[in-house]
């Protein structure tokens, strides 16, 4: 299920140098949650598996099957929207896991990917969106109104946003000694440029979803990115600071004026 993957010495010297410590490997098939069986398997690569979850509590009534599984006791590997690359710290040491959809990517793009992933792990911020709001996920629930599925991409995209408010200062120091690096993050944020600026106008049409447009803003985030209006409010030291009730305040803020 899991074969070792050899890295690129850019990707190597990221490791080295922010989780020397963690395994990279290649999953044998794509998963957006890694079956409990084969996430077990994990345990004859890596030293101990310690689980997480999360009370009950925090996933509303409505809440989506996937997420209450990933509260539960269950080893949980993966989850949607998480991309072909995938972390965890739930075992000793911490390990990425690299999605076959990737093969066939420019290898610059995939080195990018792995050397964000290895910068992700190594920061202390939970390994995903629930463990960020905690039972705040009920208060951001009420606050959105899009349904268990909107709730969930809305939580998705503002804890990757507020993520990259910790990881482009590492990207943007690559310049001097990880350069090609450096230049895929740039190139990435170029390609999404275009896009960002024309959000407001795309969601108006009816062309994006808010949803759709939020993800897209906050992915740009990691970027460094102008963004508009209300996404710019995500780009600020206060997000930083703050993080999950400054999350549920924007999005009570916001979706209350979209209501009007």
């Amino acid at each position: 299920m899991f074969s070792e993957r050899t890295l690129s010495p850019p990707v190597e010297s990221a490791r080295e140098a922010y989780a020397p410590e963690l395994l990279v490997y290649d999953a044998a098939g794509d998963f957006e949650t890694l079956p409990p069986a084969q996430a077990e398997e994990l345990g004859l690569i890596v030293d101990a598996l310690d689980p997480s979850h999360y009370p009950a509590e925090w996933i509303p009534p409505t809440g989506p099957d996937v997420l209450e599984r990933y509260a539960s006791t269950t080893f949980t590997i993966g989850m949607p929207g998480d991309g072909s690359v995938v972390w965890t710290r739930q075992t000793t040491p911490p390990i990425v896991l690299v999605k076959p959809r990737l093969e066939g990517s420019p290898e610059g793009f995939v080195d990018f990917l792995l050397a964000e992933a290895i910068v992700e792990c190594s920061l202390d911020v939970p390994e995903h969106f629930l463990g960020f709001f905690e039972s705040g996920y009920r208060d951001l629930d009420a606050a959105v109104d899009l349904g268990p599925a909107g709730t969930y991409q809305i939580a998705a995209a503002l804890y990757d946003g507020w993520i990259g408010l910790h990881t482009r200062e590492e990207f943007a120091s690559w310049e001097s000694d990880r350069s090609d690096l450096a230049g895929q993050w740039r190139d990435a944020g170029a390609r999404l440029e275009g896009r960002v600026e024309s959000l407001p106008g795309a969601v108006a049409r009816g062309e994006t979803s808010f949803a759709d447009a939020t993800e897209l803003a906050c992915s740009a985030i990691k970027h460094g990115l102008d963004l508009p209006k209300p996404f710019d409010a995500l780009d600020t030291d206060a997000y930083r600071d703050h993080a999950s009730a400054f999350a549920i305040e924007w999005a009570d803020r916001t979706f209350a004026a979209l209501s009007d």
